[in-house]
């Protein structure tokens, strides 16, 4: 893909994460392009599963679809994303948790690393891969939550401590006082397990995160290596976890 190209479908997740829902007219006039343009691009990020376009409307999901917070701040979570890739090396056998900052995280291993075995809960993460070269995934089974995309339950956990990994990556709802935090009580508990199957814990997440708290507890801060996220995060929270051990990789927005 052209930098143009990418350029252009960067802007398409920017205006549709924005509105939710657009005419496929609007948006050709908005970012300047024909619309014959606009359709394979389109149907390029309709193929990924970011967007869907139908009856001459650009849309996204619920509020808790995947689809939906992909394309939201999709610039940030790439440049998130594609710092944490550094971590992982070739032939490297690595969990990922469901999230948006994660999927793009697999599509980067997928890209510039070879023989990177994924290991996830996520059925979106597996569709989201599926056509890039050198692909090779592992789906955990469990109870699937249809707007997540994601297995979970008590399969699912006993699936995970089938693993050994030295790196897991997880996203975050939100922080408190006493550790990350989750907005479902499910996924928590296997992002729990998965956890335990792993020598580090990395967190992807955009630096707003840290001002909203989670419904429920995910991981407690002794239990993360290593965050990774955007420049904006507020000064006393990235104080407060370097004080408790917690490496933060910024990236600049």
């Amino acid at each position: 893909m052209t930098d143009k190209q990418t350029a252009r479908q960067k802007k398409i997740l920017e205006i549709v994460s924005q509105v939710n829902r657009i005419e496929v007219s609007k948006l050709a006039e908005i970012i300047n392009i024909s619309k014959v343009t606009l359709r394979s691009d389109l149907s390029k990020l309709e193929e990924k599963g970011i967007i869907r376009h139908e009856k001459g409307e650009v849309f996204t999901g619920s509020s808790d679809d995947i689809n939906n917070r992909l394309t939201y701040h999709y610039d940030t979570k790439q440049k998130i994303a594609r710092a944490a890739c550094d971590l992982v090396h070739d032939g490297e056998a690595v969990m990922i948790e469901s999230g948006s900052c994660c999927a793009i995280l697999a599509e980067e291993l997928t890209l510039k690393r070879r023989e990177v075995r994924i290991i996830t809960n996520s059925a979106f993460i597996a569709a989201y891969i599926r056509r890039l070269p050198h692909t090779r995934i592992i789906i955990l089974g469990g109870d699937y939550q249809n707007d997540a995309q994601v297995m979970v339950g008590p399969i699912a956990r006993l699936c995970a401590q089938s693993f050994s990994v030295n790196k897991l990556f997880i996203g975050t709802d939100g922080f408190s006082e006493n550790g990350f935090t989750g907005n479902d009580n499910m996924r928590s508990e296997i992002v729990q397990d998965m956890a335990k199957q792993a020598q580090e814990v990395i967190i992807l997440t955009e630096s707003e995160k840290f001002s909203k708290k989670g419904l429920v507890p995910l991981l407690p801060f002794s239990s993360v290596s290593a965050v990774f996220t955007d420049n904006q995060i507020p000064q006393e929270k990235e104080s407060f976890l370097s004080k408790r051990g917690i490496k933060i990789h910024k990236v600049s927005i």
